[in-house]
């Protein structure tokens, strides 16, 4: 059985993009993994390209689903076929660096205080171009996750145990935004402790593309996840409310303003880090 399972979940991904965050993998200096290569109902065309590139490498396994479920579908179909002790995660529009796998399998071996591990990103545009960074805290506590999830979740490597202890991504059958949020709740409030190393071991594309699949019913299915995450977490929801209802207010913002505001608010942080 290899060390490392990597997760990637992918619904008509982008030719181009998918192959770069395949060879990414195929880069690794870590050399004991296998790629669960998860094909969550894309079209005709999209199946016979991810079967093509699923193909050049024997440590891929491809598995299709007949039918469009979700991203945590997905991972859970994933999770359930993989024989690694260790769960890797990846998109199909993100970057590895070569060094990622090996630095967050070799943390998890030295330190099996911790359950799961991440890093620091880079941040690019549709085109590639490198444009950010983006940093988390080194041990996030209950009051990191008041503003957004502070893990990577594309970047992250669980021990499979954790995940299977924990539920994984619940049902996921259904659409929807946040199941990396909500999964880091759920562990959080299992007693279950994370890290992200204080390296840049990820590229993670941040583009309008993105910005333009958000959807008012996703905002308000991530404001139920805040109210039940709080809750779990001990975080007093009255005190809090303006955290609760930001997913409402970022949907109010139009989608161009939203990322504009986003990148300089990095580009201003990444300024203050390297002076």
């Amino acid at each position: 059985m290899p060390a490392i399972s990597v997760l990637l979940c992918v619904h008509n991904p982008d030719r181009e993009q998918l192959e770069q965050a395949v060879d990414s993998m195929i880069a690794q200096t870590f050399t004991d993994w296998e790629m669960i290569l998860y094909d969550d109902g894309s079209d005709a065309r999209s199946e016979e390209m991810i079967r093509s590139l699923a193909d050049r490498e024997r440590r891929i396994f491809y598995v299709r689903g007949a039918v469009h479920h979700s991203l945590a579908y997905g991972l859970n179909v994933g999770i359930g076929l993989a024989g690694g002790e260790y769960i890797a995660r990846m998109d199909a529009d993100d970057i590895s660096f070569p060094e990622r796998l090996e630095k967050e399998w070799e943390f998890l071996e030295r330190h099996p205080e911790y359950d799961f591990v991440g890093c620091n990103l880079e941040l690019m545009d549709e085109s590639g171009r490198r444009w950010g960074y983006r940093r988390y805290p080194e041990r996030p506590e209950k009051e990191d996750f008041l503003e957004y999830s502070p893990y990577p979740h594309p970047a992250m490597m669980f021990r499979k145990k954790t995940l299977t202890e924990c539920g994984a991504y619940g049902e996921g059958k259904k659409p929807c935004r946040g199941e990396d949020y909500e999964l880091f709740i759920r562990l959080h409030a299992a007693g279950k402790r994370g890290v992200n190393l204080q390296e840049t071991l990820f590229s993670y594309r941040e583009s309008w593309e993105g910005y333009r699949r958000r959807l008012f019913r996703f905002q308000v299915q991530e404001v139920g996840i805040r109210i039940r995450g709080f809750r779990m977490l001990g975080i007093p929801c009255g005190k809090n409310l303006k955290y609760i209802i930001k997913p409402i207010i970022v949907w109010a913002i139009p989608n161009r303003l939203l990322l504009f505001l986003k990148r300089r608010r990095t580009e201003a942080q990444v300024r203050r880090w390297e002076t």
